[in-house]
This record gives structure tokens, sequence and C-alpha cells, in this order.
């Protein structure tokens, strides 16, 4: 077996990375169910299904009571509509099933990130730098659980690489190739309108390298694929071209200080961290030291890096796009510089034990967030409840917190109507609206989530529901705990689930 790997990682280096890449994500797909962030299940699989089921439970169409566009594309949710419609045909009604099957998809597609990223390397540097971002694409702590997440800033990804490798790899200067390019480039922003700035980076670096005509043929190709993506769509639900995309950008400078804020260095020093130091410190030299060698790759990442550190809305997920182009440019540059030091060749065993290191923590990590189970508490909570035919209705009480995280409605199963107990919308101020309300439309369920004060929230809580009893309890994971008990922000609190009346 080690014979015949050595053999095949000498003759064939690519297949044998993906291989380790696929095998690297079985685990995520099976084991990593749960979503790791608000946007990647609320705003794709919630929305998606509730399509397919025929509701739109977060009224973005106007059917619905929308007024006017929402700021999302279509293009990502609308495949997993058209997934979820035949997986309804085909009678696979399990949510857990459904989501084996969108994971294993995710997975399968992120082998694109690996294939390109290190078919761009061994184009810009040499096999070996090539061999090492393959791995690196492949076997990094965080590419298996992103690889399987639906999250628009990771999906965005194997689109823009493959997009930058057809211009790369384009030595014949074909017209159709730099425009088939574009339109591959023109798919990421359709599914991220953020994407658009990566895309003007290159742009921007085609028209200083005076590569006019190609600039003109990647932009033609872009806007292209854009509008045929986009613009139908906005016609017939909104009775104009570009609603949804102007929406998005006019949201998000009215709403640029409403989420979290940090300093403009957060990414720099987030992505040092995730890329694990010291080697980390090696990639971003490596790649800032490739600014004008490659300048086609290095200034949309740069221009996408500033953009998203000058601007105040900053969340973890935003920057995620560019990390696996830093690893390749980053990979590429330090490659160079260390065969051409005296330094480092004088002092292999130093740069050892810096990889040594870095590699250890990477093992350390692979395996628990590779296997992690996000959200579990809210998620198994819905499952829990599924076995009820007619929920209706669930209050959730979170009063330690602004407001009440939403339930994953996917994994129940029904679509319901959701209150809340919190600190917007106190107990003292909904107990005279719930005891006007029939029996019969009251909540069926409260959850309680965290233990803080449980009793006393309880006994509260009865004096609006006498019969409240007590049902079961639903445990985040593993890592959700961690989180949630380094940083109470991290909303994956333990869930008491109270029956509300016997029925």
């Amino acid at each position: 077996m080690i014979d015949f790997f050595k053999t095949s990682w000498r003759e064939k280096p690519l297949p044998t990375i993906l291989w380790i890449a696929l095998l690297a994500r079985i685990p995520a797909v099976i084991f990593s169910k749960g979503f790791g962030w608000h946007d990647d299940h609320f705003l794709v699989i919630e929305a998606a299904q509730a399509w397919a089921d025929g509701t739109d439970y977060n009224n973005w169409l106007p059917g619905s009571g929308a007024a006017q566009p929402d700021g999302h594309s279509y293009f990502y949710s609308g495949i997993h509509f058209v997934l979820f419609k035949l997986m309804n045909w085909i009678h696979l009604h399990d949510p857990q099933s459904k989501m084996y099957v969108i994971r294993l998809l995710h997975a399968l597609f992120s082998l694109l990130i690996v294939s390109f990223g290190y078919k761009i390397v061994r184009k810009l540097s040499n096999e070996s730098s090539a061999k090492i971002a393959g791995v690196l694409l492949a076997l990094y702590w965080f590419m298996p659980f992103l690889s399987v997440r639906n999250l628009v800033e990771f999906v965005t990804i194997p689109f823009l690489m493959w997009g930058c490798w057809k211009i790369i790899d384009n030595e014949k200067k074909s017209a159709k190739v730099f425009i088939s390019a574009g339109f591959i480039l023109g798919l990421a922003v359709s599914i991220r309108f953020q994407s658009s700035i990566f895309i003007s980076g290159i742009l921007l670096a085609l028209l200083i390298r005076k590569q006019f005509r190609t600039f003109l043929l990647v932009a033609a190709g872009s806007f292209v694929s854009f509008c045929i993506l986009q613009v139908p769509a906005d016609l017939i639900i909104w009775k104009k071209p570009f609603a949804e995309f102007a929406e998005y950008v006019r949201y998000n400078i009215a709403n640029s200080h409403s989420y979290g804020k940090n300093s403009w260095y957060s990414y720099l020093l987030l992505i040092s961290g995730i890329l694990l130091p010291p080697v980390s410190f090696f990639l971003w030299f490596g790649f800032f030291r490739t600014w004008k060698k490659h300048l086609l790759l290095f200034l949309p990442v740069f221009l996408f890096l500033v953009f998203h550190s000058y601007f105040p809305n900053k969340q973890e997920r935003f920057i995620l796009t560019i990390v696996p182009f830093i690893i390749l440019l980053g990979v590429a540059g330090w490659d160079e510089f260390e065969k051409n030091s005296s330094f480092w060749q004088r002092n292999k065993k130093l740069m050892k034990g810096f990889l040594i290191f870095s590699i250890s923590i990477n093992v350390l990590l692979l395996p628990f967030i590779s296997t992690m189970y996000s959200k579990r508490a809210r998620v198994e909570a819905m499952v829990y409840l599924s076995k009820y035919p007619d929920v209706r209705f669930v209050l959730m009480e979170d009063r330690r917190h602004e407001t009440a995280k939403m339930p994953p409605e996917f994994y129940l199963g029904q679509w319901i109507w959701v209150g809340e107990v919190s600190q917007t919308f106190p107990i003292d101020t909904i107990i005279p609206v719930y005891k006007k309300i029939t029996i019969d439309d009251q909540p069926k369920f409260v959850l309680f989530c965290e233990d803080y004060d449980l009793e006393k929230r309880v006994g509260e809580m009865k004096t609006l529901f006498p019969a409240l009893t007590y049902e079961t309890t639903i445990q985040p994971g593993f890592i959700d705990d961690i989180l949630f008990r380094m940083n109470p922000k991290n909303a994956n609190q333990t869930i008491y689930i109270y029956k509300t009346r016997n029925f």
C-alpha cells in the first residue's frame, strides 16, 4: 500500500490529492450535521424547502406579502429548490437524509478548489509547490467542514478559481476562452453579489497590464452571465431588472454599522489564526511577495481584503472567499523565496520544527471540526418535535439575549408560527397578548434556551400556561458547548422543551 501511494504520488499527484481530499470530506458529509451560520441554513435550505412545499415562510416573494426585493440572489437557493423538488418527487422526505445528499454534492463540488488550486500553482510555480498547495487545500482543518456547508462565501470559490485558471492557462489567447472565463466568474457573482469585488480586481489587473482585449472579453462574459441569471427573475417577480442586486447594495450601505463591527486589521488576525502560525506567517509573506509577478491573482484578493477590512460590518464568514487564494499564492511565493534564501537553506531544521508545530495543531483540529454537529441543540429540538403531527406554534424563551434564535423549521418538517420571550419581548409584555388568544391558537411548546434561572422562568411561564410540563432536554454538540462557554454570544445553548398542555 505504501509503495502504491508513493508511485501514485510521484506519477499521478493530482488524482492522489483529490482522493485524499474526498476521503477527508466523507466524515464531514456523514457526521457534520446542522449548519454553521444563520445564512447557510435560513437563506438557502429553509427558503428552498419552503418553496418546494408551496409556501414562502420568510416572505421573499410578492405573493407572500413582500412589497419590495429583499436583496437576495435566487440562483443558489433556486438550485436547492430544484433539488428538494426532485427529492419530494422520489419520496425522500426525511430532512436529515436530504442533507446527506446536499453535503455530499457540496463535498464533490469543493474538489474543484483543490484541482484548480493545484493547477494554478503548478502553472505559476512548479510541481513541488503545487503538491503542497493541493494538500493544504485538501487537509487544512477547516476545509472539510466548510466544504459541506451551504455557505455562499465558500460556494463561490470554485467558480472564481475556475475562471482565473481559464485566463491563466489560455496560452492561445482565444476569445472564446476569455468569454467563457468571464461567464464562469459571473456565476460566482450570482451566488454571492460581493464576488463582484474580486472580479473587479481581475479586470483592474488586466487594465494595469494593458491587456485591453482580454479585459473586454472577460468583462463581457461576466456581464452576460450575470444578466442571464438575474434579469429574467427580477423582471418576472419585480418587473424591473437588477432589483435584488440594487436592494442588496442599498441594504448593506444603510446597515453598514448594524451588525458585527471590528478593527480594520481583524481579518488579518483571523486569517493568520485559521492558517495556523507560524505557517500562516510564511503564507502571508509569500502572498505579498507575489504582488507584481502574479498581479492577476494578487490584486483581486488584495482588493477584496482591503474592502472588507474597511467596511464596518465584519463577520468571519465574509472573508472566507479569499483564504484558498492566499494559500496558493502564499505557497508559490514562499517556495521561491525559501529556495533563494541563504538563511533558510542553512536552517532547514528550524523550518522543519515550525512545520511540525503547525501540522500537529492541524492534525488535532481536523477530526473534531470535520465531524462537528453544528447548532445541534436547535436542530435536534426540531427533529424531536417533528414526531408531533400538528405543531403549528412554538414559543422560544431566551430572555438572556436581545432576540431569540430562529428554530430551523426545515428539520421540523412543518412551517409554523414562532413567538419569543427575550430582552426585546419581555414576558410581562406578551402575557396580556397571549391571554386573549384561544387555547387552540396558543403555542403548543415552549423551548427554554439555557438553564439560566430556569426554575424561575418556568414558574413565570406557568402563569400563562398552567399545564406546562417538562418534555425533554436537548444538549448542544461538544464544539458548540465549548464555543458557547467561551463566548455567550455564540448562542448554542441547551434547550429544554416544555409542553403547554396534554394532546
